[in-house]
């Protein structure tokens, strides 16, 4: 099979898992609309996903090389088929959280086998980076258009209705577990040890290595600040710029797309610019993005929105930060795999998503406390924090880079 059939199948896969998995923003809005829960407890939604997302991705890693990518993706998407089909006949916050959980241990599966198979059907560090940029940038685009299908099936009679998207996301994936049950690969790999036990010490041993540590605490603070914001803005919309629900919603579109063209520009510069460079400039941008812009939302007064040319212009702009937060996590990321022998890229990938999912929990739940406890428009300012930090990482990760003329100075080998 062709490497573009593979290519394929792994955007078609990581499209679905986009609209399905960043959805938590839009029903932390509605658990608290139409299941009547408070902040704090719509922000569970968070953990329901990425713990599950977590505890999976820890341990698939060791032993999805053996299970096959193909037959793990398959069982992924049919778990996550049932999910959808629960959530439109439960229509209850019960339902919503074991949906996240289906869509967290799908997630970890289909995630670990895309960021693998990266490795064995890319040639050099730079073709790494720029096919893992794109494809983020296309999970962006997904995500996008999530944002843009859910308010379609809002209604003011029926408030019930919305529930009929997650037929459309089940017949989706039902489209893409068939496009994949009927595609051949026949990529070669090795698997890490000789038995599913050494596999996964052999993953665990990873953890010594200094270029994973710091990438834990780069990967914990990047997904802390975006799934923050990313979570928490069609409520940040809604509460602090007084939107009606439906708007709040559709402008949130504005942040995954300027992500999306952030990578999409990203996987084009990183050929040319150095990814240090590229990174730290847009960290700058982001806090600057945050000091200048959260200061328009203060004493916003309510006023009467008919159509999106009534939105308050700052509705527009603050989304725009996603431009800048672009490029971190997928080049960060590209940067440990390719620093790794393709041998290990399975379980250092399960150590990736473990660790960004980690950080995604616990961002939405210090974002849903800020909400209840400090305001909603304070309570992105929490987000420069983990800026500062992961600059300091974007530097540790530049010495590394420079003191090894192998990938990485303490792996035993390379690609």
């Amino acid at each position: 099979m062709s490497n573009f059939k593979i290519k394929f199948s792994l955007y078609l896969n990581y499209f679905v898992f986009a609209i399905l998995l960043n959805s938590v923003g839009i029903l932390i809005q509605k658990s608290q609309n139409r299941y009547h829960v408070d902040e704090i407890t719509a922000s569970s939604l968070e953990a329901f996903k990425d713990l599950s997302i977590a505890f999976v991705s820890f341990l698939v890693g060791s032993f999805l090389p053996r299970l096959g990518y193909k037959k793990g993706m398959l069982i992924a998407l049919a778990l996550v088929f049932a999910g959808c089909l629960g959530m439109y006949w439960g229509n209850s916050f019960t339902s919503v959280r074991i949906l996240f959980a289906c869509v967290g241990i799908s997630f970890a599966i289909i995630k670990v086998s895309v960021y693998s198979m990266i490795g064995l059907i890319t040639n050099n560090d730079k073709e790494h980076k720029s096919l893992l940029s794109s494809i983020e940038s296309f999970f962006m685009i997904g995500i996008a258009a999530g944002f843009i299908a859910f308010p379609l099936f809002y209604s003011d009679t029926d408030p019930d209705a919305w529930l009929t998207i997650y037929l459309v996301l089940a017949g989706l994936v039902t489209v893409s577990f068939l496009i994949l049950l009927f595609s051949k690969f026949n990529v070669q790999y090795q698997v890490p040890g000789t038995s599913m036990k050494d596999d996964f010490i052999e993953m665990i041993k990873l953890l010594k290595r200094p270029l994973v540590l710091v990438f834990a605490i780069a990967a914990f603070m990047y997904v802390m600040t975006e799934q923050g914001i990313m979570s928490w803005l069609p409520t940040f919309n809604e509460k602090v710029l007084l939107l009606p629900e439906k708007i709040s919603v559709t402008m949130a579109v504005i942040l995954m797309l300027s992500i999306a063209l952030g990578r999409y520009i990203s996987s084009l510069l990183v050929k040319r610019i150095s990814w240090t460079v590229i990174l730290s400039s847009c960290l700058v941008g982001a806090a600057l993005m945050v000091l200048f812009v959260l200061p328009q939302t203060q004493n916003m007064v309510p006023k009467k929105i008919d159509s999106m040319a009534d939105v308050p212009v700052i509705a527009y702009v603050f989304p725009l930060i996603g431009f800048f937060l672009a490029p971190i996590y997928p080049l960060v990321n590209s940067f440990v795999l390719s620093s790794t022998e393709k041998i290990f890229h399975s379980p250092m990938a399960s150590l990736l998503v473990f660790f960004s999912a980690i950080g995604g929990t616990l961002g939405s739940r210090l974002v849903g406390y800020l909400f209840k406890n400090i305001g909603g428009q304070k309570a992105f300012y929490f987000s420069l924090v983990p800026m500062a930090v992961l600059l300091v990482c974007i530097f540790l990760f530049s010495r590394m880079q420079k003191k090894s003329t192998t990938p990485i100075e303490f792996t035993s080998g390379g690609h």
